[in-house]
């Protein structure tokens, strides 16, 4: 995905560009910055977590009911892992549901316009099932992934909230400090996703250009 990031920059005829990416897409930033200084001229990486950790021993740790692991990342809120072990059938309302999880507690949910989005994305997937891939990839075991980050030259900001329930705020701070002269942002109350209504124009404005 990263490569496709970079055809999509060729296509276009850009040799570089600003890069922002949330989850997934920060740690595929991550990977851009790291593998190909040259095309980014700054870099957000939003609600997203060191590229290459392996989070397995944290989630087993979770699921099991067991306390944390100090000297690892947090593992994700027991709301979130409530969510994935309620199996609900795919579709809109388990989505759904899932992203008043994402939201977090604390900001307000725009369910009508989730849903509205939700529904969008579902309209337009030619397979819906390959939405499965979006969590194989965080789960990816490659030797790129592993590049320290401490090699990443762009300008780097870290942008994350303090309710996030996928990557609990320790994953940003950790990205901070291994990012050499990255600036950590902490949104009061922000979850994992921008579905809080003027959330989107807040992070807008923390992007390093």
């Amino acid at each position: 995905m990263a490569r496709d990031s970079l055809a999509v920059l060729d296509g276009y005829g850009f040799d570089s560009a600003h890069v922002a990416g949330t989850s997934l897409g920060g740690m595929i930033a991550q990977w851009l910055g790291v593998h190909a200084p040259g095309r980014v001229r700054s870099l957000t990486v939003i609600s997203s977590s060191p590229m290459g950790h392996d989070p397995s021993r944290a989630w087993a740790r979770a699921r099991a009911g067991e306390p944390a692991d100090p000297d690892d990342l947090p593992p994700p809120t027991p709301a979130f892992l409530a969510h994935l072990a309620a199996g609900l059938p795919p579709g809109v309302e388990s989505d759904v549901a899932l992203f008043r999880v994402f939201n977090g507690p604390v900001r307000p949910f725009d369910e009508p316009a989730a849903r509205a989005m939700l529904e969008l994305a579902l309209s337009r997937a030619t397979d819906p099932a390959a939405a499965a891939n979006h969590h194989r990839a965080v789960w990816m075991d490659d030797p790129g992934l592993l590049a320290p980050l401490s090699s990443i030259v762009a300008p780097t900001s870290i942008v994350h909230g303090d309710q996030d329930p996928v990557y609990p705020v320790g994953h940003g701070e950790a990205l901070a400090a291994a990012i050499p002269g990255a600036v950590l942002h902490i949104v009061p109350g922000m979850g994992h996703v921008m579905t809080s209504p003027g959330l989107p124009e807040e992070v807008a404005d923390l992007i390093r250009l």
